[in-house]
């Protein structure tokens, strides 16, 4: 004998169907990002630049590091005040040694902004500076940069929105200390000049703020490559 089920039945005719579509939409909803892309972005890009700034030797607090999204708009806001978005960070081994990250606004860098920002920062006792910027960059201002008393860095927001070093086919970097390149060199004896090179234009290196000679190692471990290491020089 076949079975029936009266229309009262909650997983089947109309009401059935409009209660699954209804807990479809639900579900939609909650994957849509309801807040702003703008929010979003400097969300993105923040917390690279925490990352970036660890890796380099910062101090960084843990809660920068696993700060949400949600966590960040509550704080910030959905359209965050560029000013509130600065990071400052010590060197953990020389606390001396202090950086400043600043976001830049959408409207294009002249000459003017960047004079305005360097009086504004110059008495923070800076050994580093990070700019990202939203927008274009005029060769007089980048030329005003050069002038500054420490290193300035460039990056593009959207640079910031991904961790290049988290990627799964990204080797494992590490950047050797002065003795560790003296006994690389010594051991294989070899110059600088006859290493790999790494352009200091490239990601790594900028994501490193790495200088000219500096050695870096790269360990690659996969399903097929088990374990390889190279080392290669900056220039």
């Amino acid at each position: 004998m076949a079975t029936t089920y009266g229309n009262g039945g909650a997983g089947s005719g109309h009401g059935g169907n409009h209660l699954r579509a209804e807990k479809a939409r639900a579900c939609i909803r909650s994957m849509v990002d309801q807040g702003s892309v703008e929010s979003h972005r400097f969300y993105l890009a923040r917390k690279t630049a925490w990352e970036m700034l660890k890796d380099r030797g910062y101090s960084v607090a843990g809660s920068e590091l696993t700060r949400t999204l949600a966590e960040f708009r509550s704080h910030f806001g959905d359209k965050p005040d560029l000013d509130r978005l600065r990071i400052h960070a010590s060197l953990r081994s020389n606390p001396s040694k202090k950086i400043l990250v600043v976001f830049m606004g959408t409207d294009d860098i002249g000459k003017s902004i960047v004079c305005a920002l360097r009086d504004q920062i110059l008495n923070q006792s800076l050994s580093g500076l990070i700019l990202v910027l939203q927008s274009k960059m005029t060769s007089f201002a980048q030329k005003e940069l050069d002038g500054f008393p420490f290193k300035v860095e460039v990056f593009r927001i959207a640079d910031l929105y991904v961790n290049i070093t988290k990627h799964h086919l990204m080797p494992k970097h590490h950047i050797l200390t002065a003795e560790e390149k003296r006994k690389l060199l010594n051991k294989y004896q070899l110059e600088d000049k006859q290493l790999p090179q790494m352009m200091k234009t490239d990601a790594i290196a900028r994501y490193y703020g790495l200088e000219n000679g500096e050695v870096v190692k790269a360990t690659y471990t996969n399903e097929f490559v088990r374990f390889h290491e190279q080392y290669r020089c900056v220039v």
